[in-house]
C-alpha cells in the first residue's frame, strides 16, 4: 500500500510566498537601491497588496536585512582551513558580484552605516555579520603565519581588518564615481600587502 502524499498545508504555501517576495525583493533593490526600490514595486510584480507582503516580513527593513543574508548565503562561505589565495578570491568575488548588483552593494553600504547606531534595528545584523567575516578572513592569515608564510612582523588580525576597511572604502567609492575601478584598487592593495608581509608559497 502507497503512502498518502504529504499535504502541502498553509505553513509551506506561506514559505513558497516568502521565498517569491525575497525572490523579487533581491531583484528591485538589486536594481533600484533600499530607496529607490518600492514596497508597492515588489507587491505588484508577487500580485499581492503592500500589507500581505508585510504580513510576511513585518516591516520594509526587515525585508531590506532578509536581502542581505540572503546575498550573504549566495556569496562564498570560507571554511576554516582556506588558504591565503582562497580568501583573496572570495573578497574579490564580493566587489565582483558589486559590479552585477550596484542597488545591492547600495543597500548595503547604506545600512552598514545606519546601523552604526546601536538603537537601529539593524545593528545587531552587521555587529555580528562584520564578527563572521573578520573570523573568516583572519583565519587564512593566521594559518600562513603557523606555516611560516607570513613575515615575522605581520598582525593576521590587523591585514584582514585593512583588507575588510578598504573594501568598505572602494564600495563606497564605485558608488559615488561610477568611473571607479573597485577590482583595480583591490588588486593594487593586495600586491601591497603580499610584497610587504607574505613570502612566496615554496610548496
Amino acid at each position: 500500500m502507497s503512502a498518502e502524499p504529504i499535504s502541502r498545508g498553509p505553513y509551506a504555501k506561506s514559505k513558497g510566498q516568502r521565498r517569491r517576495i525575497l525572490d523579487v525583493a533581491v531583484d528591485v533593490f538589486g536594481r533600484f537601491g533600499g530607496r529607490g526600490g518600492s514596497l508597492k514595486d515588489i507587491a505588484d510584480r508577487v500580485g499581492m497588496s503592500q500589507a500581505g507582503v508585510l504580513h510576511h516580513f513585518g516591516s520594509k527593513n526587515d525585508l531590506l536585512l532578509a536581502v542581505l543574508e540572503r546575498r550573504d548565503d549566495q556569496g562564498r562561505v570560507l571554511t576554516p582551513d582556506a588558504t591565503l589565495e582562497e580568501g583573496v578570491e572570495a573578497a574579490r568575488e564580493l566587489l565582483e558580484e558589486g559590479n552585477r548588483n550596484p542597488g545591492l552593494f547600495q543597500l548595503h553600504v547604506t545600512l552598514s552605516a545606519e546601523a552604526t547606531d546601536p538603537a537601529h534595528p539593524a545593528h545587531e545584523f552587521f555587529v555580528e555579520r562584520y564578527a563572521r567575516v573578520s573570523e573568516q578572513f583572519t583565519a587564512p592569515l593566521r594559518a600562513a603565519a603557523r606555516d611560516g608564510r607570513l613575515s615575522d612582523d605581520a598582525d593576521p588580525e590587523a591585514i584582514a581588518h585593512l583588507v575588510m576597511a578598504a573594501m568598505d572604502g572602494l564600495q563606497l567609492h564605485m558608488l559615488l564615481n561610477d568611473d571607479v575601478d573597485v577590482l583595480k584598487s583591490f588588486d593594487v592593495l593586495m600586491d601591497a600587502v603580499a610584497s610587504k608581509y607574505i613570502r612566496p608559497d615554496e610548496g
